[in-house]
């Protein structure tokens, strides 16, 4: 083998060292890593992130580590540079109480530097052998996760401890400005994202849990702060995003990431630009309107998460024809070698519903779990 092929294999193993996927998906899951024949190879009009940003292509598994740290530093550019990573995030343990096979404990979580978020629960399961796979599940609040809303079909953090996981269920206002408005350096969606990677931190440094085997999933909102998180975030093992909108489409007013509470903040402004899709009179602001006019898109991030898998629960704001996004991260993992990492399932609603619900949990079986 040329030398220059050795060195390409040797750095796919490397990405590939910590996944542990069985050669196929369990045959209830296996179609939803298939796009429909429509969609099939299809790449719309989104921008290839196999090409840097001088228009040469990605030609290497070692070209691509190159242009992911490229991909990396353009959008923290754009969004702000997170403070470093708290190594150890203090923890308080609140309140205790036994729901079945599940301990369930409030507790409050450092989350950023002079930051405590107390809107938080951790779940572990009170059956079988640690170390356990993890989640952290994020949403507006902590409570729905754990199945204490009326809700339907939002209590991820409660299903999957009780399938085994030890779960973290974390609550944000998506108007969260760090350190605060006056002095925002970063948009709000990065920082969510920032505070999710200190929560993997934070589960990874326990005992009971195994460090390498940690996704995360949220729910609209909360799919958008799942997805930037995962994908920001290389020890992530995987991500499950439910409906938040996977690319910037302005022809859908959910897929809001024009607002100033995700990434259309601009700290010069006086007054911030009011809720609704960009128009003439209401245009786009801060780094979303920069990154309209550069002519990227979410693309990028899904393709940061090469080769480790990701799961999109498709509603009405992400429905099949998104795989024309997806095909590109589906191109970076076939460069890299690695094969059923993208997978999209879909449904007419926003809201979740039991039969998605079950292959969302399936998915982190797969990724997650030991093979046999």
């Amino acid at each position: 083998m040329p030398h220059y092929q050795c060195k390409s294999v040797f750095l796919v193993c490397l990405f590939m060292a910590t996944i542990t996927l069985a050669a196929e998906p369990p045959a209830s899951l296996a179609p939803a890593f298939n796009p429909p024949k429509e969609f099939l190879d299809s790449l719309g009009k989104h921008r290839s992130p196999l090409v840097f940003e001088d228009g040469s292509a990605v030609k290497s598994a070692q070209d691509w580590l190159k242009r992911k740290a490229e991909i990396k530093t353009i959008w923290h550019n754009l969004m702000g540079q997170w403070p470093p990573l708290i190594q150890h995030p203090k923890i308080e343990f609140l309140e205790h109480e036994k729901r079945g096979a599940v301990l369930e404990t409030r507790i409050r979580i450092e989350t950023a530097p002079g930051r405590f978020v107390d809107d938080a629960y951790l779940l572990k399961p009170t059956t079988g052998k640690g170390p356990f796979p993890a989640v952290v599940v994020v949403y507006y609040e902590a409570k729905t996760a754990v199945g204490r809303s009326k809700t339907e079909f939002r209590d991820y953090a409660i299903q999957l401890a009780n399938r085994g996981y030890v779960t973290l269920s974390l609550g944000g206002d998506p108007n969260t400005y760090y350190p605060d408005k006056a002095t925002c350096r970063i948009q709000p969606l990065s920082f969510h994202a920032y505070e999710a990677a200190n929560c993997h931190t934070a589960l990874a440094n326990m005992p009971e849990v195994d460090p390498k085997r940690i996704g995360i999933v949220g729910h609209s909102y909360g799919g958008k702060w799942a997805m930037f998180a995962a994908s920001l975030h290389d020890p992530f093992a995987c991500g499950a995003w439910s409906d938040p909108g996977i690319v910037f489409d302005e022809t859908k007013g959910n897929v809001n990431y024009w607002e100033p509470w995700y990434l259309g903040y601009d700290p010069a402004l006086n007054d911030q630009r009011k809720r609704g899709i960009p128009d003439a009179k209401n245009p786009r602001t801060g780094p979303y309107k920069k990154m309209i006019t550069d002519g990227r898109d979410l693309t990028d991030l899904h393709a940061l998460m090469a080769p480790r898998p990701f799961f999109v629960s498709g509603g009405s704001e992400d429905p099949p024809s998104r795989w024309q996004s997806l095909n590109h991260a589906v191109a970076v993992n076939r460069l890299l070698g690695a094969t059923n990492r993208v997978a999209m399932t879909n449904r007419p609603d926003h809201s979740p519903n039991a039969h998605d619900n079950e292959l969302l949990y399936q998915f982190f079986d797969y990724a997650l779990k030991p093979q046999k």
